[in-house]
């Protein structure tokens, strides 16, 4: 994907004549998703975000694929069905960034396992032909042969059962490069400053700005898509001054702590926090993934912080369940992320009790929003969104054709290709680039597996932009190990520099500023 062709194919989409079928507003995965749909139906789409692909919340979740244990427990079996198909789908679509997690949930209490057993085998029969694998009841010494660092005190057994696991920012970036091969126009750091409006009182398309040279660019399209996340409510109220609020943020935080503090390959699931969620401790990329909280914020920043009583909260649970507790010094890293929750009457005081399905509006002038949802079911919401679309633009009517859609990297056996399988299809030639120069093989940090080569790739084929968009989403270096990452941004941004054809100026800005973000990453 090269970004100077993306900006050329938007400059030269100014008048009705030229312009798109759609044009979506939000690069994270429900505006990918939509892009992908849209324009594997034949569709004319562009894609704009005015960050980095994903740069919100799609690259801070829990890094599951799941049908939500939690919304089972909620009575929510409608949102558990469509969530355990979608999941089936999309590691049909994704094998290489898609794989199956066993989950052990610990029983400490006579009914636990009873009770947990039989919720999981509804589970499994939800999932039918979309099934990971079975679930069953596992006794004290093979629980704790799965979880060896597991607290074994007043242990009497578990039941494990299974989800999927992935990539968010990686499948993110996949889904970006399958929209560009279908056709769509996708182009970071873009900012949407206003919509045009034509006689009839209809959107007729975007006023945008291109954030790196400045120049404004008219965007005609017959349909715009809002699809911001948590920024959903500023382009509605863009489109609409007078338009209500319907976003309720909610803040997510994720410790991450090394392997050696659950060292085997299955997950903990904890059923029920002190606050009623659901906790997690995640194998994930050579680290732990442990979280997550639910906490009402009033203002979403486009770098959210983690509160010191979220840590905090995350740490003491751990260490419930864990032999060695984990304090502050062992988090390599911390991240939040933002949940924008469509609220109801009523749903301000408690976020977690917010439904997790999508919703979508049109407004008097036709702009459509599309709201809420979750990672797993963004190809339906994509589906739901493009069904929409054709409706309001007077589209064509197509089928959507992404059930069976290859997402880009498809591979089924990626494993193979060990450190890089991340890349799936795109792995050999990744390591073909890697070899092709003197020093491209070389680690940036001791404690990263990033290598220089890569840097190159992420420039040149994945249109990483910035340090921060190479070391928190082309690789996960960020939140892998957050102090690394910066003691790795000098030569991180040196490197760039050379592909990006930046000054020294531009070198010093970008340590600056990414060091700056990666603070909120330390503990």
């Amino acid at each position: 994907m090269q970004r100077d062709f993306m900006i050329r194919r938007l400059r030269e989409a100014k008048n009705p004549g030229s312009g798109f079928d759609l044009l979506i507003v939000g690069g994270g995965a429900s505006g990918v998703g939509a892009a992908v749909d849209a324009a594997s139906r034949g569709h004319s789409v562009a894609l704009v975000d005015r960050s980095d692909f994903g740069k919100g919340t799609s690259s801070r979740s829990t890094k599951l694929v799941h049908g939500g244990v939690r919304y089972l427990q909620q009575g929510n079996v409608p949102l558990v069905m469509e969530a355990l198909k979608e999941r089936g789908l999309l590691r049909q679509n994704a094998p290489h960034l898609v794989h199956d997690l066993a989950f052990v949930v610990p029983n400490y209490a006579w009914w636990e396992a009873p009770f947990y057993g039989i919720g999981m085998k509804v589970y499994d029969a939800l999932a039918g032909r979309y099934g990971f694998g079975p679930s069953k009841n596992l006794s004290t010494e093979e629980t704790v042969e799965r979880l060896p660092t597991l607290e074994t005190e007043g242990l009497r057994g578990g039941v494990v059962y299974h989800d999927g696991q992935f990539d968010d920012a990686r499948l993110l970036l996949d889904l970006v490069q399958t929209a560009a091969e279908q056709g769509a126009t996708v182009a970071n750091y873009v900012s949407v400053d206003g919509l045009l409006v034509g006689e009839d009182g209809f959107l007729e398309g975007v006023k945008a700005t291109d954030r790196e040279t400045g120049e404004v660019l008219e965007i005609a399209a017959k349909v715009v898509v809002n699809a911001t996340g948590a920024w959903t409510d500023e382009l509605r109220q863009l489109d609409n001054p007078s338009a209500k609020p319907r976003i309720q943020p909610s803040q997510g935080v994720h410790v991450v702590l090394p392997k050696s503090f659950l060292p085997g390959d299955s997950a903990i699931m904890v059923p029920h926090t002190d606050d009623g969620r659901v906790l997690f401790a995640i194998p994930w990329l050579g680290t732990v993934v442990v979280g997550t909280t639910d906490t009402p914020i009033e203002e979403v920043g486009e770098e959210p912080v983690p509160f010191a009583e979220e840590v905090d909260f995350i740490l003491e649970h751990a260490a419930r369940y864990l032999t060695k507790d984990p304090s502050r010094s062992d988090v390599l890293s911390v991240f939040a992320g933002i949940r924008p929750l469509v609220a109801g009457v009523g749903d301000e005081d408690d976020t977690s009790k917010i439904s997790r399905e999508h919703t979508i509006h049109v407004s008097s002038t036709g702009l459509l929003t599309i709201a809420g949802g979750k990672w797993t079911t963004y190809r339906k919401m994509a589906e739901d969104v493009v069904d929409h679309a054709e409706t309001v633009g007077g589209l064509e009517p197509r089928d959507c054709v992404t059930k069976r859609l290859n997402i880009h990297g498809y591979h089924e056996h990626a494993a193979q290709f060990g450190e890089l399988a991340a890349y799936g299809s795109d792995a050999p030639e990744v390591r073909a680039a890697l070899a092709a120069r003197p020093g491209y093989e070389d680690r940036v940090h001791s404690d990263l597996s990033l290598r220089r080569g890569e840097i190159a790739w992420a420039a040149t084929r994945e249109m990483a932009r910035t340090v921060d968009d190479v070391l928190a989403r082309r690789t996960r270096s960020l939140l892998r190990n957050a102090r690394a990452s910066i003691e790795a941004a000098p030569a991180v941004a040196g490197f760039l520099a050379e592909h990006l054809g930046r000054d020294d100026d531009w070198v010093e800005e970008q340590v600056s500023s990414f060091t700056a973000i990666a603070e909120g990453y330390c503990a």
